[in-house]
């Protein structure tokens, strides 16, 4: 049930990438501007990832659950009823402020499930983050060409109700409730110094790199971490413990979990358009939103056939070398599609080796965090390292935004990202996926009991010996 929701609200990462060429003339706006229906959903995902986790640990996990899924239906009924780009954007934003759903339901799973069935949960859960995004491609792309493209809003109301009732029927609370009081301006520093980011990443090409308002909203940024991370390292009971982050094991993970969520979002963001564009462009193919949809799905089949052997390979060996397995193969995955555009199979081979890396990444992520964490920080721990992987997502969506308008070509009087564009893209991710490889073999070597490990008596997972 949890991973079903967790499922369901990934699906908004993706629920309109096959629509992105479109929605200019759709809503009346710029290619820019239509980015932001999908990087504003990550920015909203990545601020309620750690608010949702920390008001979890202090009101209820489950509860946290059902606010999540109102806000997301809430969101999708205004998508299908907006008639103008602001209120799709609110829309899309409401949207995103449900991906907590995935810490959150990891969190009560290991407050939950048996030990035993702890580590393939926890592995599933984790992997809904690629594979609801997966599934969306296809999904959007019947939808849209079949109906219209508001039906995908009224379809994401729809199923967000019938998940949130399943949740009243069937989710139990969790008695782990540590309580304390929520860090609003932790929330809302965090909100700033993303956000502006965010903007200078996917506008500084359309705004000019050396612009005043770049610039700006760099210096914004910049200011703005600073005084959030003393702030959050002075007050009690903060948004993100980042002295816990701060541990090695901690750190050095959530960095990984960037640069998978990176490795990852690149094929995702970009090959459905690839896939539509014209064969004049160099690259493209022609096809329908349809069949570009259909094209992806293995993404989605692989992903969740390697959460179970993902699982496996943490729980018979470790999650340290899980996750590097999923570098690497997110690395060669993201070469290929570097290098291999030529033929439709080698675009489908290299989505679906992309689909296994992000899978075998994204399920062993969550263990290692928390074998290093107390089990009273876990859903605030879970929080921080999905908050990772969304930053992760969230930056390459900006920065497929800045490459795809600074590398263009003129076909029949229309403009599309050149070739040379997606390979600088699909560089940067195969970089991400190496870099997420060495930051896993640079983790400990020995950690803490695998997760479900129940906790000693000072609160802290019992420790043992785990050599690789």
């Amino acid at each position: 049930m949890l991973s079903i929701g967790g499922m369901v609200v990934s699906l908004m990462m993706t629920l309109v990438v096959p629509l992105l060429p479109r929605f200019p003339r759709l809503l009346d706006t710029t290619a820019s501007n239509a980015t932001w229906l999908v990087t504003g959903t990550l920015l909203a995902g990545a601020v309620s990832n750690p608010v949702l986790g920390r008001l979890g640990d202090m009101y209820g996990k489950r509860r946290m659950l059902l606010l999540a899924l109102a806000t997301m239906s809430v969101g999708s009924v205004l998508g299908a009823v907006a008639d103008g780009y602001a209120l799709v954007l609110v829309g899309r934003v409401l949207q995103g402020a449900a991906m907590g759903v995935i810490p959150l339901g990891i969190s009560i799973m290991r407050d939950e499930l048996p030990e035993h069935r702890v580590g393939t949960g926890i592995a599933l859960m984790s992997s809904t983050l690629g594979i609801g995004g997966a599934i969306g491609l296809p999904l959007a792309g019947f939808v849209a060409q079949q109906l219209s493209w508001r039906w995908l809003f009224v379809g994401s109301a729809i199923i967000g109700v019938l998940d949130l009732l399943l949740v009243l029927l069937v989710v139990r609370e969790s008695e782990q409730r540590p309580g304390g009081r929520f860090d609003l301006a932790g929330a809302a520093g965090l909100t700033v110094a993303l956000g502006c980011l965010l903007l200078v990443i996917s506008k500084g090409t359309a705004w000019g790199w050396t612009s005043t308002v770049t610039l700006g909203l760099a210096v914004v940024s910049v200011v703005a971490f600073v005084l959030w991370g003393r702030y959050e390292l002075r007050t009690p009971g903060p948004l993100v413990d980042l002295r816990v982050s701060a541990r090695p094991a901690v750190l050095l993970t959530n960095i990984a979990s960037l640069l998978a969520g990176f490795a990852m979002f690149a094929s995702f963001v970009v090959s459905s358009q690839m896939l539509q564009a014209p064969a004049a462009t160099g690259y493209g193919f022609g096809v329908s939103l349809v069949v570009s949809g259909l094209l992806l799905l293995p993404i989605g089949l692989t992903m969740t056939a390697f959460a179970p052997l993902s699982a496996r390979i943490s729980r018979l060996r470790s999650p340290r070398l899980t996750v590097m397995l999923g570098g690497i193969v997110l690395l060669i995955g993201n070469v290929m599609r570097a290098t291999l555009n030529g033929e439709l199979a080698y675009v489908v081979v290299g989505v679906t080796v992309i689909g296994a890396g992000a899978a075998l990444s994204y399920s062993a992520l969550p263990m290692l965090i928390m074998q290093a964490v107390p089990m009273s920080e876990t859903a605030a721990a879970n929080s921080l390292n999905a908050l990772m992987r969304t930053i992760g997502t969230s930056s390459c969506s900006a920065v497929v935004a800045a490459v795809t308008v600074a590398f263009t070509v003129d076909i029949a009087g229309r403009t599309y990202p050149s070739l040379s564009g997606y390979s600088v893209i699909f560089g940067l991710a195969a970089a991400a996926g190496l870099a997420s490889t060495l930051l896993a073999a640079a983790l400990p070597a020995r950690h803490v009991r695998p997760a479900g490990a129940r906790a000693d008596a000072a609160g802290q997972p019992a420790l043992t010996a785990a050599p690789e």
